[in-house]
Protein backbone atom coordinates (compact mmCIF):
# COMPACT_ATOMS: atom_id res chain seq x y z
CA UNK A 1 0.00 0.00 0.00
CA UNK A 2 1.42 3.11 -1.61
CA UNK A 3 1.28 6.60 0.07
CA UNK A 4 1.48 9.47 -2.89
CA UNK A 5 3.70 12.00 -0.68
CA UNK A 6 6.94 13.80 -2.22
CA UNK A 7 10.21 13.21 -0.26
CA UNK A 8 10.65 16.72 1.37
CA UNK A 9 14.09 16.76 4.08
CA UNK A 10 11.77 16.07 6.95
CA UNK A 11 14.33 13.80 8.97
CA UNK A 12 17.24 17.00 9.23
CA UNK A 13 14.27 19.46 9.01
CA UNK A 14 12.52 18.24 12.68
CA UNK A 15 15.62 17.26 14.20
CA UNK A 16 15.42 20.05 16.52
CA UNK A 17 12.80 21.11 19.38
CA UNK A 18 10.21 21.58 16.65
CA UNK A 19 10.12 18.43 15.10
CA UNK A 20 6.86 17.30 13.70
CA UNK A 21 4.08 14.55 14.36
CA UNK A 22 1.35 13.81 12.19
CA UNK A 23 -1.97 12.12 12.90
CA UNK A 24 -3.32 9.72 10.93
CA UNK A 25 -6.77 8.56 11.93
CA UNK A 26 -8.02 5.85 9.88
CA UNK A 27 -10.78 5.63 11.33
CA UNK A 28 -12.17 1.82 11.38
CA UNK A 29 -9.85 -0.44 9.52
CA UNK A 30 -9.31 -4.50 9.40
CA UNK A 31 -5.89 -5.34 11.00
CA UNK A 32 -3.88 -6.83 7.96
CA UNK A 33 -4.60 -3.32 6.11
CA UNK A 34 -3.14 -1.48 9.27
CA UNK A 35 -0.28 -3.82 9.21
CA UNK A 36 0.71 -3.19 5.81
CA UNK A 37 -0.13 0.50 5.99
CA UNK A 38 2.85 0.36 9.27
CA UNK A 39 5.33 -1.61 7.28
CA UNK A 40 4.99 1.65 4.73
CA UNK A 41 5.15 4.19 7.18
CA UNK A 42 8.54 2.64 8.72
CA UNK A 43 9.81 1.88 5.39
CA UNK A 44 9.45 5.73 4.38
CA UNK A 45 10.44 7.18 7.97
CA UNK A 46 13.84 5.27 7.29
CA UNK A 47 13.87 7.16 3.98
CA UNK A 48 12.98 10.59 6.18
CA UNK A 49 9.94 10.87 3.30
CA UNK A 50 7.48 11.27 6.07
CA UNK A 51 7.50 12.13 9.53
CA UNK A 52 6.60 11.22 12.95
CA UNK A 53 3.68 9.70 12.83
CA UNK A 54 0.83 8.13 15.04
CA UNK A 55 -1.99 6.36 13.19
CA UNK A 56 -4.99 5.87 15.45
CA UNK A 57 -7.46 3.25 14.14
CA UNK A 58 -10.15 0.92 15.57
CA UNK A 59 -9.91 -2.59 13.79
CA UNK A 60 -12.79 -5.09 13.97
CA UNK A 61 -12.03 -8.21 16.43
CA UNK A 62 -8.82 -9.78 16.10
CA UNK A 63 -6.45 -11.23 18.27
CA UNK A 64 -2.38 -10.81 17.86
CA UNK A 65 0.13 -13.09 19.23
CA UNK A 66 3.78 -10.94 19.93
CA UNK A 67 7.00 -12.26 20.51
CA UNK A 68 6.91 -13.27 24.14
CA UNK A 69 3.71 -15.69 23.39
CA UNK A 70 2.92 -18.34 25.00
CA UNK A 71 0.12 -20.57 23.04
CA UNK A 72 -1.30 -21.24 26.84
CA UNK A 73 -2.65 -17.64 26.50
CA UNK A 74 -4.93 -18.53 23.43
CA UNK A 75 -8.04 -20.09 25.29
CA UNK A 76 -9.36 -20.58 21.54
CA UNK A 77 -7.83 -22.25 18.67
CA UNK A 78 -6.85 -19.53 15.89
CA UNK A 79 -9.64 -21.78 13.92
CA UNK A 80 -12.10 -21.78 16.38
CA UNK A 81 -11.33 -17.75 16.48
CA UNK A 82 -11.93 -17.63 12.39
CA UNK A 83 -15.27 -19.58 13.17
CA UNK A 84 -16.22 -16.59 15.60
CA UNK A 85 -15.27 -14.08 13.44
CA UNK A 86 -12.14 -13.14 15.16
CA UNK A 87 -9.01 -12.87 13.02
CA UNK A 88 -5.85 -14.02 14.29
CA UNK A 89 -2.50 -13.09 13.28
CA UNK A 90 1.52 -13.79 14.78
CA UNK A 91 3.10 -10.39 15.06
CA UNK A 92 6.71 -8.93 15.84
CA UNK A 93 5.50 -6.86 18.24
CA UNK A 94 6.68 -7.13 22.17
CA UNK A 95 4.12 -9.22 24.41
CA UNK A 96 2.28 -11.62 24.39
CA UNK A 97 -1.59 -12.41 23.53
CA UNK A 98 -3.76 -9.21 22.48
CA UNK A 99 -7.22 -8.70 21.59
CA UNK A 100 -8.76 -5.63 19.78
CA UNK A 101 -12.15 -5.41 18.93
CA UNK A 102 -14.51 -1.60 17.91
CA UNK A 103 -14.80 0.86 20.91
CA UNK A 104 -11.06 0.08 21.13
CA UNK A 105 -8.24 3.24 20.49
CA UNK A 106 -5.23 1.63 18.94
CA UNK A 107 -2.32 3.81 18.00
CA UNK A 108 0.46 3.06 16.09
CA UNK A 109 3.62 5.14 16.60
CA UNK A 110 5.98 4.96 13.39
CA UNK A 111 8.55 7.41 15.68
CA UNK A 112 12.31 8.00 14.77
CA UNK A 113 14.29 6.87 18.26
CA UNK A 114 17.22 8.87 16.65
CA UNK A 115 15.49 11.91 17.10
CA UNK A 116 14.25 11.01 20.71
CA UNK A 117 17.13 9.79 22.70
CA UNK A 118 18.12 6.28 21.12
CA UNK A 119 16.32 4.75 24.15
CA UNK A 120 12.90 1.93 23.65
CA UNK A 121 12.40 1.77 27.69
CA UNK A 122 12.06 5.43 27.44
CA UNK A 123 9.76 5.71 24.24
CA UNK A 124 7.86 2.94 26.30
CA UNK A 125 7.18 5.43 28.81
CA UNK A 126 6.47 7.94 27.58
CA UNK A 127 4.00 6.39 25.66
CA UNK A 128 1.80 5.27 28.98
CA UNK A 129 2.64 8.69 30.70
CA UNK A 130 0.63 10.00 27.40
CA UNK A 131 -1.89 7.72 28.23
CA UNK A 132 -1.84 8.14 32.42
CA UNK A 133 -2.56 12.21 31.22
CA UNK A 134 -5.20 11.55 28.70
CA UNK A 135 -7.24 9.69 31.06
CA UNK A 136 -6.55 11.87 33.47
CA UNK A 137 -8.33 14.56 31.50
CA UNK A 138 -11.58 12.23 31.72
CA UNK A 139 -11.39 11.97 35.21
CA UNK A 140 -9.60 9.04 35.69
CA UNK A 141 -6.49 8.53 37.65
CA UNK A 142 -4.78 5.37 36.08
CA UNK A 143 -0.81 4.71 36.39
CA UNK A 144 2.01 2.00 35.68
CA UNK A 145 2.25 -0.83 37.81
CA UNK A 146 5.85 -1.59 38.51
CA UNK A 147 7.47 -4.72 36.19
CA UNK A 148 4.47 -4.87 34.20
CA UNK A 149 3.68 -3.19 30.78
CA UNK A 150 0.72 -0.98 29.78
CA UNK A 151 -1.83 1.35 31.87
CA UNK A 152 -3.71 0.48 35.14
CA UNK A 153 -6.43 1.99 36.60
CA UNK A 154 -6.45 0.25 40.19
CA UNK A 155 -5.75 -3.76 40.20
CA UNK A 156 -7.23 -3.48 36.30
CA UNK A 157 -5.43 -2.83 33.28
CA UNK A 158 -7.10 -0.11 30.66
CA UNK A 159 -4.67 -0.16 28.21
CA UNK A 160 -2.11 -2.34 26.43
CA UNK A 161 1.12 -1.89 25.43
CA UNK A 162 3.89 -3.79 22.59
CA UNK A 163 5.79 -2.12 19.98
CA UNK A 164 8.66 -3.23 17.64
CA UNK A 165 11.90 -1.33 16.48
CA UNK A 166 13.53 -1.52 13.06
CA UNK A 167 16.20 0.57 12.51
CA UNK A 168 15.51 2.79 15.41
CA UNK A 169 11.94 3.32 13.92
CA UNK A 170 9.69 2.10 15.94
CA UNK A 171 5.72 0.43 15.02
CA UNK A 172 3.21 -1.11 16.87
CA UNK A 173 2.32 0.44 19.61
CA UNK A 174 -0.44 0.31 22.30
CA UNK A 175 -4.83 -0.26 23.07
CA UNK A 176 -6.67 2.02 25.10
CA UNK A 177 -10.17 0.25 26.17
CA UNK A 178 -12.65 3.14 25.75
CA UNK A 179 -15.98 1.68 24.95
CA UNK A 180 -14.40 -2.15 24.30
CA UNK A 181 -17.27 -4.92 25.18
CA UNK A 182 -15.06 -6.14 27.43
CA UNK A 183 -16.41 -9.88 27.44
CA UNK A 184 -14.55 -10.31 23.95
CA UNK A 185 -11.47 -11.18 26.20
CA UNK A 186 -12.50 -13.82 27.18
CA UNK A 187 -10.77 -15.48 23.90
CA UNK A 188 -7.45 -15.00 25.11
CA UNK A 189 -5.56 -14.61 28.63
CA UNK A 190 -4.28 -11.13 28.00
CA UNK A 191 -0.42 -10.95 28.39
CA UNK A 192 -1.29 -13.74 30.47
CA UNK A 193 -3.32 -12.25 33.21
CA UNK A 194 -7.05 -13.39 33.63
CA UNK A 195 -9.80 -11.66 31.28
CA UNK A 196 -11.13 -10.36 33.75
CA UNK A 197 -8.23 -7.94 34.44
CA UNK A 198 -9.33 -5.97 31.49
CA UNK A 199 -11.45 -2.99 32.10
CA UNK A 200 -12.45 -0.04 30.04
CA UNK A 201 -12.89 3.82 30.36
CA UNK A 202 -16.74 3.49 30.14
CA UNK A 203 -16.43 0.65 32.81
CA UNK A 204 -14.49 2.70 35.00
CA UNK A 205 -16.91 6.24 34.93
CA UNK A 206 -19.80 4.39 34.57
CA UNK A 207 -21.25 6.88 32.12
CA UNK A 208 -20.50 7.20 28.09
CA UNK A 209 -17.29 8.37 26.46
CA UNK A 210 -16.86 10.18 23.04
CA UNK A 211 -13.92 8.55 21.06
CA UNK A 212 -13.60 11.63 18.94
CA UNK A 213 -12.58 13.54 21.96
CA UNK A 214 -10.47 10.56 23.44
CA UNK A 215 -8.72 10.58 19.87
CA UNK A 216 -7.95 14.27 20.28
CA UNK A 217 -6.67 14.06 23.90
CA UNK A 218 -4.06 10.66 23.54
CA UNK A 219 -2.56 12.86 20.06
CA UNK A 220 -2.21 15.65 22.44
CA UNK A 221 -0.74 13.99 25.03
CA UNK A 222 1.13 11.76 22.97
CA UNK A 223 2.75 14.68 21.04
CA UNK A 224 3.07 16.72 24.63
CA UNK A 225 5.00 13.85 25.85
CA UNK A 226 7.48 13.45 22.64
CA UNK A 227 8.00 16.86 22.26
CA UNK A 228 6.40 17.59 18.71
CA UNK A 229 4.12 19.92 16.96
CA UNK A 230 1.01 18.50 15.51
CA UNK A 231 0.33 18.37 11.79
CA UNK A 232 -2.24 17.14 9.39
CA UNK A 233 -1.30 13.96 7.84
CA UNK A 234 0.55 14.25 4.80
CA UNK A 235 -1.00 11.32 3.43
CA UNK A 236 -4.49 12.83 3.33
Amino acid sequence: MGLSVPAPEIAEADAGPGRLLQILDLGTQPYGQTLARQEELVRLRLLGAVPDTLILVEHPPVVTLGRAKRPDNLRLAPEALRVQGVEFFEVSRGGDATYHAPGQLVGYPIVDLRLHGRDVLQFCRRIEAALVAALADHGIAAGRVPGKAGVWVGRQKIASLGISVRRWVTFHGFALNVSTDLAGFAVINPCGEEPGVMTSMVEVLGAPVAMAGVRSRVAGRFAEAMGCTLVPALDA
